[in-house]
């Protein structure tokens, strides 16, 4: 089992289920909406997610028929899309789980639409905090 929230914690989540087919998407639909690179998803089946929205901020914006895009109207956090072409499969964004998981993204998507500044396979310094000289 898996959980997780929204960044403001209004919306809470279990996934009972697994997580499969996930990939970085590069399309600019998915940059936009995450306000990053690319935005990390992977399928999970409808019935497997268990949402605690006491609140009531789970909202969607209809990007085109048939196509939700679930997040908080508090802050904002992305959580799922649902297509109507395909009802009992969900698209949950990997970054609004709390909890690890065990599956592996299997590859980028979309990369000639990639973000010009974003270097898949950059060998960048890395740092468990900030990066020096940040305060």
């Amino acid at each position: 089992m898996y959980k997780g929230s929204c960044l403001c914690g209004s919306i809470q989540f279990q996934l009972q289920g697994t997580l499969t087919d996930i990939i970085h998407c590069h399309c600019s639909l998915c940059r936009k909406a995450s306000g990053s690179a690319y935005a990390t998803n992977g399928f999970i089946n409808a019935e497997d997610l268990k949402i605690t929205d006491k609140a009531g901020t789970l909202t969607y914006y209809q990007s085109a028929e048939g196509k939700r895009k679930y997040f908080c109207s508090q802050c904002g956090a992305p959580i799922y899309s649902a297509n109507a072409q395909s009802p009992n499969r969900y698209r949950l964004r990997l970054g609004t789980l709390d909890s690890d998981i065990t599956e592996r993204p299997i590859s980028h998507n979309f990369v000639t639409s990639k973000a010009n500044w974003d270097e898949l396979d950059a060998a960048l310094p890395r740092y468990e905090k900030h990066e020096p000289g940040r305060q």
